[in-house]
């Protein structure tokens, strides 16, 4: 069982397909979200990251600096893949990477994710708020 992490920027078309192919189904089919706030103008700013198990993509995330902070974003595992630890690796290699940036680093959990990202150090601040139709936390990791 060969786990693998891929660091990229959106310009790699292929790797960025294979992304958008996980971020539709976990996020504009399963979650409903409105494709045109999942894929925003954000993209070519991020460092995006590809989870590759056996080596079908099987998960993303991207990350990004927003003012004085990194904001990391767009976590999403497909289904069958969901419940194995594979999501936990995939947040370690972000959160490494973003480490890079020396600031401190936050989120949007939504409430079911809440556990996946307090495993890692994040905490709850602020009220129960509503993106995309789905409630989520601020999460924050100094």
């Amino acid at each position: 069982m060969a786990l693998q992490i891929v660091p990229f920027k959106s310009s790699n078309a292929s790797l960025f397909d294979k992304v958008r192919n996980i971020r539709d189904v976990v996020f504009i089919q399963e979650q409903q979200v409105d494709e045109k706030d999942e894929f925003d103008e954000f993209e070519e700013e991020c460092e995006h990251f590809l989870l590759k198990f056996n080596d079908k993509a099987i998960g993303t995330a991207r990350w990004r600096l927003v003012g004085d902070k990194v904001k990391l974003e767009r976590f999403a595992v497909l289904k069958e893949y969901r419940g194995k630890k594979y999501g936990d690796e995939l947040l370690k290699a972000v959160i490494e990477s973003a480490r890079i940036e020396n600031k401190t680093m936050y989120l949007h959990a939504q409430l079911k994710a809440i556990p996946f990202y307090e495993r890692q150090g994040f905490k709850k601040v602020g009220d129960l708020f509503v993106e995309c139709e789905i409630e989520h936390y601020k999460m924050v990791k100094n």
